[in-house]
């Protein structure tokens, strides 16, 4: 299987890491921000670097739909995973177009409310993963998996 992960860095980026037993056997790409921790975890992984900041940030947002315009064609993944943000949103968006399958994980330190880029791609994930059942009250059809981190 083919694996797209698209994460901001940080925390973002620790808890897809975190996945590494089972992202571990599969045909991936990473799509992050090129700094410090992403060059230093993701060595020897096929990387392309997003636009940074996102936050309420439309030449970027418009830049990393151009990035995914360019990317998802040529990578053809069979899933896109993400645990957010903002650069996210438009590879979801895209996927929807491609008819390409999308997981979103919602991070671990929001508990009682979801973040700007779950709300925005929840509605376009074909599974929306939660750490904690509180989550629910927010995304009722998220499927609570645990604690990652």
């Amino acid at each position: 299987m083919k694996v797209l992960f698209v994460c901001s860095g940080g925390g973002h980026l620790t808890q897809l890491y975190r996945l590494r037993g089972w992202w571990g056997e599969h045909e991936r790409h990473w799509v992050t921000f090129k700094q410090a921790d992403a060059i230093s975890l993701l060595d020897g992984e096929h990387v392309s670097w997003a636009y940074h900041p996102t936050t309420r940030n439309i030449p970027n947002l418009i830049r990393n739909l151009l990035l995914a315009v360019r990317l998802l064609p040529r990578v053809r993944p069979d899933v896109i995973v993400s645990t957010g943000a903002g650069v996210a949103f438009p590879f979801f968006l895209l996927a929807k177009v491609m008819r390409c399958r999308t997981v979103y994980l919602e991070v671990y330190d929001r508990i009682d409310s979801g973040t700007l880029t779950g709300r925005l791609c929840y509605p376009l994930s074909d599974l929306f993963l939660l750490q904690w059942p509180e989550q629910q009250a927010v995304y009722p059809r998220g499927v609570v998996v645990g604690q990652v981190l």
